[in-house]
């Protein structure tokens, strides 16, 4: 299993990411966690910000964008998307957001099948990261779990489990979400849960069985 799990962006080690990505380097950028934004609001920052695809592409690893949206109840149709490309490149947002839309598209088995076959690289920030862990529980300090969801529908803590601990991003970083990181760092640490403690700038790169936090 490759995994490249990061605070902010690429942190410091976009090299890292692409040698870790490898010969299969096309791309798939999944920006779900940012679906409560409306859409002309996420189009301006992307033109004006942060443009995932153009940063992806800057650094060797040629990128499009895919829509977990329009794969609703189709987990063949999104295993044969993501079986094109070598590695998904998952934003930052809600994560709860984004796990409603991983769990209603089936991307939860199609991405364990996938990394189990090393087909692929997992890689994402922020949101993008904390998705990865066995439980989202203590990140709802940091991420309204209540954001996008529709009456009485009930908030789901499980994560993807693809690494073995939490994963908190943008602790102690000056970020504008750092408030919340540092309380559910403390939360998770008074709950004697495990967890990886990321600054902007880190990553938690996993290469098979090597795991290595890279400053």
């Amino acid at each position: 299993m490759r995994l490249f799990l990061s605070s902010h962006r690429f942190g410091h080690h976009p090299d890292a990411l692409v040698q870790l990505a490898g010969q299969r380097r096309n791309t798939l950028v999944i920006g779900n966690a940012l679906d409560y934004i409306p859409a002309a609001a996420r189009a301006v920052y992307t033109a004006t910000t942060y443009d995932p695809v153009a940063a992806l592409n800057a650094i060797g690893l040629p990128a499009s964008w895919l829509d977990l949206r329009d794969y609703i109840g189709a987990p063949i149709r999104l295993h044969d998307q993501l079986s094109t490309c070598g590695m998904v490149w998952v934003l930052g947002g809600n994560a709860f957001v984004l796990r409603r839309a991983m769990r209603a598209s089936g991307f939860d088995g199609v991405i364990h099948s996938l990394l189990s076959q090393d087909a692929l690289v997992y890689g994402g920030f922020s949101a993008g990261a904390i998705v990865a862990a066995p439980s989202l529980r203590g990140l709802d300090l940091m991420d309204d779990p209540k954001v996008g969801t529709f009456g009485d529908e009930a908030i789901s803590y499980e994560g993807l489990n693809l690494f073995p601990k939490s994963i908190v991003p943008h602790v102690g970083s000056g970020h504008r979400d750092s408030p919340g990181a540092d309380r559910a760092a403390h939360w998770l640490t008074d709950h004697a849960v495990p967890f990886v403690a990321l600054q902007d700038g880190q990553v938690m790169l996993v290469n098979h069985d090597d795991g290595t936090l890279l400053a």
